[in-house]
């Protein structure tokens, strides 16, 4: 908690002031608003690899961070089973930016949690990926969240939270909506 804040500041552990400032800040000037994310993962040796993430804008101010993401697979996939596989990660990514909705919605909306949950799953046919059938997607059909939420709101105050994620979830949207891709390959 910062030295200025004070208790009731907080709601599920979110900053509700310093939230409502953004929002505002964010209405005042579009440009405020405006953030870009970005990785660098590099090759770890057999089926690893470590991403680095070392700065994100926001509002164009650049933030320092310094956080690795070590990835692998599982044993029957050809790696060493140390880390969550790429779909872990993805699926953890995808619950994850749900739950900071669910937790900022809640706080905005008075609603104090007392437990938040999302499981996800999906089915990838490896066909695909190891290029055995064309036919055969190299990815997800579908992917099936359950969320499970407690606290002191009412029904209609969770299925309002609800939709609302539905609607404004930047890795829900990038999931369920074709989002262009470019690329750029670089030899030497």
């Amino acid at each position: 908690m910062l030295a200025t804040e004070t208790k009731s500041d907080r709601i599920n552990g979110v900053n509700v002031t310093t939230l409502h400032k953004l929002v505002e800040s964010v209405k005042q000037n579009p440009a405020n608003g405006l953030t870009r994310w970005g990785v660098t993962t590099r090759w770890a040796g057999g089926a690893v690899s470590e991403t680095q993430v070392s700065s994100c804008q926001v509002a164009g101010r650049q933030i320092k961070k310094d956080f690795k993401i070590r990835i692998d697979e599982p044993l029957e996939l050809a790696g060493t089973n140390t880390a969550p596989n790429p779909q872990e990660y993805l699926l953890a990514a995808f619950n994850a930016c749900m739950m900071v909705g669910y937790v900022a919605l809640s706080a905005l909306h008075g609603v104090e949690l007392e437990s938040c949950q999302i499981e996800s799953s999906g089915d990838i046919d490896l066909r695909g990926f190891l290029g055995l059938d064309p036919n055969v997607k190299p990815g997800y059909d579908q992917i099936h969240y359950t969320v499970r939420i407690k606290g002191n709101g009412t029904p209609e105050q969770f299925e309002h939270i609800h939709k609302t994620v539905i609607a404004t979830s930047p890795n829900r949207f990038n999931i369920a909506n074709p989002i262009a891709l470019t690329s750029e390959l670089v030899v030497g």
